[in-house]
């Protein structure tokens, strides 16, 4: 599992802490808090720890690549007035960008509270746009732990009279991460392979926190192409480990994936990265999506 760098210690009593934050609370008296988030999970989160408490916004649309986010005007006008922005620094350098120009009253950047993965990747072997951090720390569900107790607060400040709501639906929403991190441990400890293929290299800390091998077809950044070099040995390891399958995804191009899937006479599914939702997916949320990349999980590693 990565270590992580956590403000507040898990388990220590917040409700005292979220109370106390009135003193500066930042919201004014009979408005809601509008908070901003930068793409779907962090959305995913404030969505339940606010409830019918604020109105959140996200800034990246379903069927938008979160990676390629551009912001609009009026975009950048909602970040700089946002009570509180949610976001990853350095995933999405628009967002960056604005917060640096327009700061909000208030921000949550998530490196702050859960430290990335390092990639593996040399310095001088990435690419130009190619992160030096891990982004996808949504993979590991247990990492949205800290974000949620960390939101919390900082909701808290943003709304103290709300501020208990806050604390019991950050408790709600942590039990059930606490309940699929035990549905991924139980479905992918016996299987009769323990490596995945996949598009591009979502899933570091999925693969970390179960046990797994990730071997991505690209990089870190979905619109980074795979040299002739890394699709023959992903192809090597593909027929010398049994792979079944081969996992593309629900945003950004499934070209590769599918073609060596085809080539290689294996499945192509889909493993859903989560990074934002597509048209199809609107209507899901983020424990469903986790559900479903479980059970694709435990078909193709024959995971009984």
């Amino acid at each position: 599992m990565s270590s992580r760098l956590v403000s507040l210690p898990l388990g220590v009593p917040l409700l005292p802490l979220l109370l106390a934050c009135g003193a500066v609370g930042s919201s004014d008296s009979g408005s809601s808090p509008e908070v901003v988030a930068a793409f779907y999970p962090y959305a995913f989160v404030a969505g339940r720890v606010v409830g019918e408490h604020a109105d959140v916004t996200n800034l990246t649309s379903p069927g938008i690549e979160p990676h390629d986010l551009e912001l609009t005007p009026q975009q950048v006008a909602e970040i700089s007035e946002a009570d509180l922005l949610i976001y990853e620094r350095g995933f999405q350098p628009s967002v960056d960008e604005a917060v640096d120009q327009n700061p909000p009253a208030a921000s949550l950047d998530i490196t702050e509270v859960v430290e990335l993965q390092d990639t593996g990747v040399p310095a001088d072997e990435r690419e130009e746009d190619e992160l030096e951090g891990d982004p996808h720390v949504w993979q590991d569900p247990t990492l949205l732990i800290p974000i949620t107790e960390r939101f919390a607060v900082e909701m808290a400040e943003a709304d103290p009279d709300h501020a208990a709501d806050y604390r019991a639906r950050a408790d709600a929403l942590i039990t059930d991460l606490k309940q699929l991190d035990k549905e991924f441990a139980a479905g992918l400890t016996a299987c009769e392979r323990t490596a995945f293929v996949t598009s591009h290299a979502a899933f570091g800390y999925l693969a970390r926190a179960y046990d797994l091998t990730m071997v991505p077809v690209a990089g870190l950044s979905p619109g980074v192409e795979p040299s002739p070099a890394q699709l023959a040995e992903v192809q090597d390891f593909i027929e010398a480990n049994g792979i079944t399958t081969v996992f593309s995804e629900t945003l950004g191009s499934r070209q590769y994936a599918v073609t060596l899937a085809t080539d290689l006479g294996v499945e192509a599914a889909v493993l859903d990265p989560i990074e934002g939702l597509s048209n199809e997916s609107s209507g899901d949320d983020y424990i469903s999506l986790m559900r479903d990349n479980l059970a694709a999980l435990e078909e193709a590693n024959g995971c009984s």
